[in-house]
């Protein structure tokens, strides 16, 4: 890892405020959408059958497409663009980790946005309503392989590539001096419970809830530490270079 001050980083910030704004943002958006998420599942449980699901998408379209992820894809853009005020913050400390943690980030998000079905599962409710007995049995056998897409291989890959990015970031954040390590290692505690995909039974769901905790705290933290970056790159002192900034005398949180 390289060795920087913070004078350089909040130097190099200055040239992305406004992304690294936006990605502080975005992870404070997304703490809050964990919560709207919660409250989606704790008043609209998903049904266990298919059939069930048709039933829903048929009578509330609007609560059965939220039990099939239509929020996620939201909670995925936030949390890229967390990643990407992460990059410019920790770009000096290490360029490889952090283009490596990117692209890991960026290919499974792209992945779980790929096995999403909350529209297809739509048409197929409203089919399966409007079809006869001799239909009914196809449209169950295909809305059984929607679900199976669902959390099917692009599902792991998305938590298998996203565990790696939390982990790669976690790691640089808890080298660096540009955030505390207490930053560090709530992120770290969150790549660790992501390591095992909801999907893999119920030691999967019991990680998945209990990840949301650590994600959070770090997230906000994240959020706070960063705003604070672009505060002290906009000072007047950075933009004219009259004086330089001088290093904290407590490690930032």
């Amino acid at each position: 890892m390289a060795t920087v001050d913070l004078d350089e980083t909040r130097s190099h910030i200055r040239h992305w405020l406004g992304l690294v704004r936006t990605g502080a943002w975005a992870a404070l958006a997304s703490v809050v959408l964990i919560g709207v998420q919660i409250a989606v599942y704790l008043i609209w449980p998903p049904p266990d059958t298919v059939e069930d699901f048709f039933r829903v998408l048929a009578d509330n379209p609007v609560a059965g497409l939220l039990m099939l992820d239509l929020l996620y894809p939201l909670s995925n853009i936030l949390t890229l663009l967390l990643y990407a005020a992460l990059a410019v913050a920790l770009w000096r400390v290490s360029r490889s980790a952090v283009a490596i943690a990117l692209a890991l980030g960026g290919i499974g998000m792209a992945a779980y946005m790929s096995s999403l079905r909350p529209v297809e599962m739509l048409h197929l409710a409203r089919a399966y309503s409007e079809s006869g007995p001799g239909d009914r049995a196809a449209l169950l056998a295909t809305g059984e392989g929607m679900l199976a897409t669902w959390t099917g291989t692009a599902f792991d890959v998305y938590y298998l590539l996203n565990f790696a990015t939390l982990l790669i970031f976690g790691v640089v954040i808890y080298r660096s001096t540009v955030f505390g390590r207490a930053t560090a290692v709530w992120g770290l505690a969150a790549a660790v419970l992501m390591a095992v995909p909801s999907n893999v039974g119920i030691v999967g769901l019991v990680a998945a809830l209990a990840s949301l905790l650590p994600w959070s705290v770090f997230a906000v933290l994240t959020a706070r530490r960063l705003l604070a970056l672009c505060r002290e790159a906009a000072s007047p002192e950075l933009r004219s270079g009259t004086r330089p900034l001088t290093l904290p005398q407590t490690t930032p949180d």
